[in-house]
């Protein structure tokens, strides 16, 4: 469902024309909508409603605390990969006991505090982790709830980039070697075994390689109970892709929601779900206005006050957004390089996209940026980070202000030495 529409030629965002937010705040900045976070989180509480479950906000997609706090009211927990968003997640509100602790490099400092907290579970991808979390845990007398993520060496069939389930990827324990670690971990102090993680990839729009990922780790439940495990636990990992183009159409959730009990549910295990770009992806925008339209000798550029540093997945991956008029009009169709004003050539949003014949000041709307949009922004070319903004109905509030040039060139200093 589009929470970003146009009426009567003029989008609006919920029940509030993006224009006026425009002139409150200047562009460019993220709008992200209330109505659809609350629609993608449901549409998953739906899907398994029937089966033992817990939702876990992938906090990497987009780490703003009200959006956080939004997805925590609806009843989610969080997958964080780090302490930092360990502590926004504690901040805007969801429990420790409802906190997975993802990553592979998790550092003592990091383990302590998590432990600390009270978090649900760990999950443990790699043995010198292992080794290191049972020391810490052990020290402050605790016991760490681990699940082990696995990696089942399936190809997720998406981006090289964000393929995270394969044997030459970073993540999760060799398949080979898991059965061999889950005896060495029963019988480490501070450790509890409670269940297996795996995480194959981002932007899957098939359910073919979640099948296959999910069916051979059912297997893997099986041999680890038969070796005296007390397996009740399978997280799932997120991946479920979203749609960037009209055509390009991710599972629905409840056919996703059909086959993971179909292959699952025998196994009694209660299912952790890690939904990220699922549920904030399709949730946001990033608003910019035109600066200058330039005639190239083969090409026609379209110059906008955003940039790569405030929105690089286009630039990092050749990521495809739908770019659109804020307001609609009868000009003719033109092609036009999409770029920003950053001193890169990679600084761009577009290659030869189709769109209304544009002018100076016109408003631009790029979809679907609410997933590793403002979240993997930077101060590049000491550029303000551009504010975000959160929609509710017709109601509007800045949840990230923009930054002074101050703020940004003091986070730095001149050493002692250079000021004699």
């Amino acid at each position: 469902m589009n929470f970003f529409e146009h009426r009567d030629g003029e989008m609006f965002a919920e029940n509030i024309k993006v224009s006026e937010i425009a002139k409150s705040i200047s562009t460019p900045f993220y709008l992200y909508s209330t109505a659809s976070l609350t629609y993608q989180f449901n549409q998953i509480k739906e899907a398994f409603r029937n089966t033992d479950h817990l939702i876990c906000y992938a906090v990497k997609a987009n780490t703003n605390q009200a959006v956080i706090k939004t997805l925590g009211d609806l009843g989610a927990g969080a997958d964080v990969v780090s302490e930092g968003e360990m502590r926004r997640v504690l901040k805007a509100g969801i429990p420790a006991c409802k906190i997975v602790y993802s990553g592979v490099a998790k550092t003592a400092q990091e383990m302590t505090f998590a432990l600390e907290q009270g978090i649900y579970q760990f999950n443990v991808e790699s043995e010198p982790e292992l080794y290191q979390l049972s020391e810490v845990a052990s020290s402050m007398d605790k016991t760490a709830d681990i699940t082990f993520r696995v990696n089942p060496d399936v190809d997720a069939k998406t981006h090289a980039k964000i393929s995270t389930g394969k044997s030459e990827n970073k993540f999760g324990i060799p398949w080979g070697n898991v059965r061999e670690i889950c005896q060495r971990a029963s019988k480490l102090p501070g450790i509890n075994l409670v269940g297996l993680d795996l995480h194959i990839g981002s932007q899957i729009t098939k359910l073919e390689p979640f099948e296959e990922a999910f069916t051979l780790v059912a297997g893997l439940v099986k041999l680890l109970r038969e070796d005296g495990h007390n397996i009740t636990r399978l997280d799932l990992g997120g991946g479920l892709g979203i749609s960037y183009e009209c055509n390009d159409l991710p599972p629905l959730p409840s056919d996703y929601a059909k086959m993971v009990k179909r292959v699952t549910e025998h196994l009694g295990c209660r299912i952790i779900l890690e939904p990220g770009r699922f549920l904030v992806g399709n949730a946001g925008i990033l608003v910019s206005t035109v600066v200058y339209i330039k005639d190239g000798e083969e090409r026609k550029f379209l110059i906008v006050d955003a940039a790569m540093n405030d929105l690089i997945r286009p630039s990092m991956y050749d990521a495809y957004h739908e770019i659109v008029p804020v307001l609609e009009s009868n000009e003719e169709i033109l092609l036009y390089d999409i770029v920003g004003p950053v001193c890169e050539t990679g600084d761009s949003f577009a290659s030869n996209r189709p769109i209304t014949s544009m002018k100076t000041g016109d408003l631009l709307a790029i979809r679907s940026v609410g997933a590793y949009g403002a979240v993997m922004s930077s101060t590049y070319n000491t550029r303000k980070l551009i504010p975000e903004v959160l929609v509710k109905d017709d109601k509007f509030a800045v949840v990230r202000p923009r930054p002074t040039y101050e703020e940004i060139i003091n986070l730095d200093h001149i050493a002692p030495w250079l000021s004699e």
